[in-house]
């Protein structure tokens, strides 16, 4: 499906900005296109490519470590039930089963930074089960329509937005994006188990060369690596020292975050903003505060008490970061350079004005529909055209919490699937679009519906 949607943009772009040169309607509209296409093609290898190899060194080093101290194998077992329901073909002891809850949690918490680099391991491990070469697996398809409408506690972005424009109560749609984001989550997941089943997207039984050739090498691969495993030392369990290190180290994190978020337990003084929230959106925000650096250490101390040499595992998790993000460019210059184009050409707002009379007649509220149409391709552009709503019409206006909502609880769909998809050549995405795009189609719904019942 990415191979129509790529040249539908693209030539859509092209048509749309001759006609208006054509029409004399805007002369310059062909070289804001071209220039747009460079310009997001400059920006998909120096501001996300390059940026990623250190992120993703950073993370796939501490997910080593967490695999090394048995942590990712422990928490999978924890919700081996639901894993097992969502990705049935993937064996439950699969490394591919912890690099994805790891990345669904880091997603919950809102870490973008550690989401991704953990989702493109992911994907790397569920390669290591795909017996056709760049087709999507079910086992794909569902981690990306969970990846498009995962639950988010807490949009920092939209939130902050809102308060550096004034808003009186910036956190008041941490709760509407909780309920947008679980109703897209269920439409996502629903919708990839449904399609997978239908003759368009089903996947054919495996040929006798495939399974002969069949990626038959990288379960053996697999099993090899298992080995490997195995010969080296096997890590020690903890022992009382460990075990008191552990509860020292988490008794001074509660401490930070009970400090953090009630200050006045030690007659410290709230600040202005501070005063405008409650507890729970106190105590929100100081766990998103705390998320990275508690992960940071925590992994290193736990891995380190269990007798694992943390460097040196963690520097052979790091190297990993180089190849992947140098293997996505080519993916990342695609995608975005089409949707810079489109986006350059005015096909937004060309889609807007075809809709209007659609949308005035169910009371959609016209002004996010620019906003909706860019969210899926753009997270950068999205960010913008939010912030201009937040101007014109307040931060504390119906529209600009309507438009907060869904920018928490929605996904740059065609972003994250050519960015995932990318790490590991698969160019068959087969059902993975559409759900997303249904995942997204339900959050903007959801949020309208939710935003009208509670702010109006």
């Amino acid at each position: 499906m990415l191979n129509y949607i790529w040249l539908g943009l693209v030539v859509a772009a092209v048509l749309i900005a001759g006609f208006h040169n054509l029409t004399g309607a805007d002369a310059g509209t062909l070289k804001e296109m071209t220039d747009k296409g460079f310009e997001m093609a400059k920006t998909a290898v120096m501001d996300i490519a390059l940026p990623l190899v250190g992120i993703m060194a950073l993370w796939l080093g501490i997910m080593r470590l967490a695999e090394k101290a048995g942590l990712v194998q422990f928490l999978a077992r924890l919700i081996r039930p639901v894993m097992k329901w969502l990705f049935p073909d993937v064996p439950a002891e699969h490394p591919a089963m912890g690099s994805m809850l790891m990345n669904m949690a880091a997603n919950v918490l809102g870490l973008a930074n550690a989401a991704t680099p953990l989702g493109l391991r992911a994907m790397k491990d569920l390669e290591t089960l795909n017996p056709r070469p760049g087709t999507a697996t079910n086992a794909m398809c569902t981690f990306l329509a969970i990846n498009t409408s995962s639950i988010q506690l807490l949009p920092v972005t939209a939130v902050a937005v809102l308060a550096v424009a004034g808003s009186v109560q910036p956190y008041a749609i941490i709760g509407t994006a909780i309920i947008a984001t679980t109703f897209s989550t269920i439409a996502g997941i629903t919708s990839v188990k449904l399609l997978e089943k239908l003759p368009g997207y089903r996947l054919p039984p495996l040929t006798e060369s495939e399974q002969a050739e069949g990626r038959g090498q990288k379960p053996e691969s697999v099993a090899n690596a298992t080995t490997t495993t195995k010969e080296e030392d096997p890590v020690a369990p903890l022992n009382w020292l460990g075990l008191g290190a552990l509860g020292l180290f988490f008794f001074f994190f509660v401490a930070l975050l009970v400090v953090i978020s009630f200050p006045e337990v030690l007659n410290r003084p709230l600040t202005a903003e501070m005063q405008k929230q409650n507890g729970f959106v106190r105590s929100l925000n100081t766990i998103s505060l705390l998320a990275v650096p508690f992960l940071l250490s925590f992994f290193p101390l736990y891995a380190a008490l269990r007798r694992v040499k943390v460097y040196e595992q963690f520097v052979d998790g790091a190297k990993e970061g180089f190849q992947v993000a140098v293997t996505i460019i080519p993916y990342l210059v695609a995608i975005l350079v089409a949707v810079g184009m489109f986006r350059g050409a005015g096909g937004i707002d060309l889609i807007t004005k075809a809709l209007k009379p659609v949308l005035d007649f169910v009371h959609f509220p016209t002004e996010l529909v620019p906003m909706c149409l860019m969210r899926p391709l753009s997270g950068s552009g999205t960010l913008g055209m939010f912030t201009e709503l937040v101007k014109q019409f307040g931060p504390d206006s119906l529209i600009a919490r309507t438009a907060g909502t869904i920018f928490g609880s929605t996904e740059t769909t065609f972003y994250v699937i050519a960015v995932y998809f990318g790490a590991v050549s698969v160019k068959r995405t087969r059902h993975a679009v559409p759900a997303g795009l249904i995942a997204d189609a339900v959050g903007i719904i959801a949020s309208v519906f939710i935003c009208k019942v509670m702010f109006k």
